[in-house]
């Protein structure tokens, strides 16, 4: 092994760790919420796509962790900045942690990939672009994505909170 392919491997160590810290910082942070609130759910870590990812799941199949999604997803985004906020305020660094409740986004990313797929198969068809309707940050990155393994390229315009995806042809 080179010294690069060392330093290399220690520095994705080095980040694997500190987001596992990451996910540590804002499961304490959660549980307390949860407490506080008295609504059940088990917290689940892991680390995607270099972010810790922080999942509250609920075995009982009971509604009440809806009331922490809210409305399209608003309660959720909002929880989500409180924890980012969270653990920056333990660490100093600015998080880019992501947080599911009761897989609401999970099946949010699941219709997001479909929407881009669906509409890069239609510019492909038509030559023409399409403008899809207003996103949040983490839905748009979700469609981006999906419009790129579709071999195409799309932007984001306008301003928040109206900000949305155009697909572009190729």
């Amino acid at each position: 092994m080179t010294e690069g392919t060392t330093s290399a491997a220690a520095e994705g160590a080095d980040t694997l760790t500190r987001l596992e810290q990451e996910g540590e910082i804002a499961a304490d942070y959660l549980e307390g919420l949860l407490d506080i609130a008295d609504l059940d759910g088990d917290i689940d870590m892991d680390v995607e796509a270099d972010r810790a990812s922080v999942s509250i799941i609920s075995d009982s199949g009971s509604r009440d962790l809806q009331k922490l999604v809210g409305r399209d997803g608003e309660v959720l985004e909002a929880l989500q900045e409180l924890t980012r906020l969270a653990v920056h305020r333990e660490t100093g660094d600015r998080s880019r942690l992501m947080l599911d409740v009761a897989g609401y986004r999970a099946k949010k990313r699941a219709e997001l990939s479909e929407l881009g797929a669906k509409a890069a198969a239609e510019v492909k068809s038509t030559g023409e672009p399409v403008k899809l309707k207003p996103m949040t940050p983490f839905e748009r990155k979700v469609v981006h994505d999906a419009v790129k393994t579709a071999g195409l390229r799309s932007e984001s315009e306008g301003e928040e909170p109206q900000r949305f995806v155009v697909v572009l042809p190729a």
